[in-house]
């Protein structure tokens, strides 16, 4: 039986726990119908190849299971980056005043200006949108917070949305108001959010689709070769479609729509019927469910009140409709992701799992799990749920020295239990890695760098976050091979390069493992195979 397709690179890295010796000679993998048939040496290979067979070497490459990231948003994060303004680089309030200001040049009165990224702690005070008024006056201008779970809006989008600060929601959302009981401008949660979405300016999904194509070939630039997208919303499905109608998705993406906080059965049974949904290389599988908010605008559900007397509640106000959402799916046969930051969320959430017990569709899984205490450490891998984490958020969005509103308003010891990636695998748990991207850095040799390092790898002065808590590279990259093949239910199909496993794998000029993490972040992507459709690439180490 020939093979289509032959790879031959120096080494191929299987990630396995006790690695065997290095290959002196070249390796080729042998590829048919998208999948793997063979992990061979020349001298087998040859007897591989026909007249139709097609070659692609890689002197001196390494070839790995290909990355995937198990947290992202590519949909509605494309549309935002493809539309607003980049706030990451934004040093100050007047540094984002500034680049407001420039976004505003030359565009009609009644434009918006919608930005991501918003850093919180360049408030002095309660975060307010009167500081856009006061610059911008009569001007549209949103704001997204860099936890994507807030918006500051300028009081003209404050007229526009019609809030009035009495708006009731049907999770903890809010219109946060001032003394005067006039809205302040700071928007929290996705409920109250979607207010002010509803007035955004409208994209077109031919426009939309070729953000989402544009930053999808980008991350695949960087080596992934698959993506876990937790939503489903509008237009996701259009998107995926029109990409799809006029060539192919650069790489694989596994959907799970969100299940609204305090919904019921006739929601419950809408989102079910999406399941299975599908074109050639997007699938909805599981449904998310969000059971608390965000630590840095004081929605997360510790056993606690903060140090502002927040972060104490669950963004269902019924938990018992979140219990009997999750038994709903599980009795379906399908699977869930909860996104549970605070220790008392992820405390209820594991209990209503091992309520509902295991499903066929996959394993559980909590998403972030941003602070957990020591007696639920073990009890991911005792109940089998994957923790889904993304320690680039603790690595850039908190300070070694507690200097940072996450810290700050958790206190130093729930921060000190933050993002326990190396407890977690010491326990027996399945660690899935992820970025969140727009969220954070989507480029997965940062997050994978991060990882091992604790701090942003660009910045070699900055003090570790729990440096304890570091990876190795081999469970760094596992986090994001392996892990995530459990995490989405094919640990036998996915996350491996052996025969039988679909041909998805990525290519590095050098192998990561025997890499300082910061050579790791620049180390070239040569190629991605997505069922055996190889995708040559020139990265050398840029970061998206």
């Amino acid at each position: 039986m020939h093979a289509d397709a032959l790879v031959r690179v120096a080494h191929v890295e299987t990630l396995d726990d006790a690695p065997g010796p290095a290959h002196s000679a070249s390796q080729v993998v042998a590829v048919r119908d998208g999948r793997i048939i063979a992990v061979c040496g020349e001298e087998v290979a040859v007897s591989l190849r026909g007249p139709a067979t097609a070659l692609h070497d890689f002197p001196g490459g390494v070839l790995l299971p290909g990355l995937t990231d198990a947290h992202a948003h590519p949909v509605w994060g494309s549309i935002e980056v493809g539309s607003g303004i980049d706030l990451s680089g934004a040093g100050s309030l007047e540094a984002v005043l500034a680049t407001v200001a420039d976004a505003l040049q030359g565009r009609p009165d009644d434009a918006w200006v919608t930005g991501y990224d918003l850093d919180l702690n360049h408030f002095p005070g309660p975060p307010s949108g009167a500081v856009l008024g006061e610059r911008f006056p009569g001007r549209a201008v949103s704001l997204m917070t860099r936890d994507a779970h807030a918006l500051v809006v300028s009081p003209r989008v404050v007229e526009l949305a019609g809030l009035t600060g009495r708006e009731t929601f049907g999770d903890t959302s809010s219109v946060e108001v001032g003394a005067d009981g006039r809205p302040t401008g700071y928007v929290v949660e996705l409920q109250a959010m979607d207010l002010v979405f509803a007035h955004y300016p409208e994209v077109p999904v031919a426009t939309a689709a070729g953000y989402v194509l544009r930053q999808l070939e980008t991350l695949a630039g960087c080596g992934l070769t698959g993506l876990h997208a937790m939503d489903f919303t509008d237009p996701s499905e259009q998107v995926y479609r029109a990409i799809e109608a006029d060539g192919e998705l650069p790489l694989r993406i596994r959907c799970s729509p969100l299940v609204p906080a305090d919904s019921g059965p006739d929601v419950w049974q809408a989102v079910a019927e999406l399941q299975g949904t599908h074109g050639r290389r997007w699938r909805v599988e599981g449904v998310k469910f969000m059971l608390d908010g965000t630590a840095d605008n004081g929605t997360a559900w510790f056993d606690r009140p903060d140090s502002h007397g927040e972060n104490d509640t669950s963004l269902w106000h019924d938990v018992d409709a979140y219990r009997n959402a999750v038994r709903y799916f599980a009795r379906r046969g399908i699977t869930s992701a909860t996104h549970a930051i605070g220790d008392q969320a992820v405390r209820v959430a594991l209990d209503v799992i091992a309520a509902a017990g295991p499903v066929a569709q996959g394993p559980h899984r909590i998403e972030h799990v941003e602070s957990l205490p020591d007696d639920l450490v073990g009890r991911f891998a005792e109940l089998g749920v994957v923790a889904s984490l993304q320690p680039v958020h603790g690595t850039r969005h908190t300070r070694a020295d507690g200097n940072d509103n996450w810290s700050q308003r958790i206190g130093p010891e729930r921060a000190a239990h933050g993002w326990r990636t190396r407890d977690l695998l010491r326990h027996g748990a399945v660690v899935a890695l992820g970025s969140d991207w727009p969220i954070g850095p989507g480029d997965p040799r940062i997050a994978l760098a991060d990882c091992q390092l604790r701090r942003p790898v660009e910045a070699p002065g900055t003090p570790p976050v729990q440096p304890e808590q570091a990876l190795t590279a081999r469970e760094a990259y596992a986090g994001m091979t392996r892990a995530t093949a459990e995490a989405a239910g094919r640990p036998g199909e996915l996350g491996r390069v052996e025969p039988g496993y679909l041909a998805d794998f990525t290519v590095f000029a050098a192998n990561p493992l025997h890499l300082s993490p910061e050579a790791q972040a620049a180390n070239t992507v040569l190629a991605t195979s997505v069922g055996g459709a190889l995708y040559r690439h020139t990265t050398t180490g840029g970061r998206s």
